[in-house]
């Protein structure tokens, strides 16, 4: 575990080391969650992405089929049952 120090500016803010934000591959804007684990203790952890359900995750399965023109319709339905299984 590497352990380096930062100081916290007038405003509040904080720098995460270069060697911490490359291993870690921290984007600028990327989300960080902080939790308090007591007086002196925080956990910093960086979200996992949620996968998009209902509405959002078809549009993304019909982004697939975006361009493909001239394909008989019984071919899409095929095509389209599969990503049922």
């Amino acid at each position: 575990m590497r352990t380096q120090t930062t100081v916290v500016t007038e405003r509040g803010q904080v720098s995460i080391p270069a060697a911490i934000r490359r291993e870690l591959n921290l984007k600028p804007g990327q989300p960080l969650v902080w939790e308090k684990l007591s007086d002196r203790e925080c956990l910093i952890r960086i979200p996992q992405k949620k996968k998009p359900l209902g509405a959002k995750a078809m549009l993304g399965f019909a982004a697939r089929f975006r361009g493909e023109k001239g394909r008989p319709t019984d071919k899409w339905m095929a095509i389209l049952r599969e990503g049922e299984k």
